[in-house]
């Protein structure tokens, strides 16, 4: 499996500030999709905080809320230079928006669920970078995997077992999903806010 990222438009000499850029990650099955759709809903009302669609070669699930684009428009828009960041997964590629970057430099928030492999040159080419590692036990993983089975999951010993071996892709708080889908989001919610949560207070 390869994977690739771009980082810094021709010319950027610092890092893009002074709005926040909120890295979402985790392992297949984790359930980042359906926290991300809630903390959506959550933050519906406040227009500083923003949730671009990711730009994809396969095609988008149900739950998702994504650009299914071909393979050679993704390549044309990438010659460009249409994307702040872009990898490659399991024979996809996924992107966000150079658009982002004005967003952030005007001061809003911009929340992606995005892969972990990107993670150390986001941190170095955005001034405000926090990383939500989105997890859960790897039995559930596995079941939860088998029951949505989609075409474009490919093998699933493959998602299991996929790393990242960068110290820059460390989060700086971790979520395990083995709980209701509400109470979970409501700490990504915190999260995005700048707000913090402590699970002995939450019920």
């Amino acid at each position: 499996m390869t994977e690739i990222l771009t980082t810094a438009a021709p010319g950027q000499a610092t890092a893009i500030g002074p709005g926040r850029l909120i890295l979402v990650v985790g392992p297949s099955g984790a359930g980042k999709d359906t926290l991300l759709g809630l903390a959506k809903a959550a933050c519906a009302d406040d227009s500083k905080i923003a949730f671009p669609r990711r730009v994809i070669t396969r095609e988008a699930s149900a739950s998702e809320e994504n650009q299914q684009v071909s393979a050679g428009t993704f390549r044309e828009a990438l010659a460009r230079g249409e994307y702040a960041m872009h990898w490659e997964a399991h024979g996809h590629c996924y992107a966000l928006s150079r658009a982002i970057d004005d967003e952030i430099r005007a001061g809003r928030t911009i929340v992606a669920n995005v892969s972990r492999t990107v993670i150390g040159a986001m941190r170095r080419a955005y001034a405000d970078v926090v990383v939500v590692s989105i997890t859960a036990p790897p039995n559930v993983l596995a079941e939860r995997l088998a029951m949505r089975r989609r075409s474009s999951d490919g093998r699933l010993e493959a998602r299991l077992g996929r790393t990242v071996e960068d110290a820059a892709a460390a989060p700086d708080v971790t979520i395990v999903n083995t709980g209701s889908a509400e109470y979970h989001a409501r700490q990504l919610v915190r999260v995005i806010k700048g707000e913090k949560w402590d699970d002995r207070l939450e019920s």
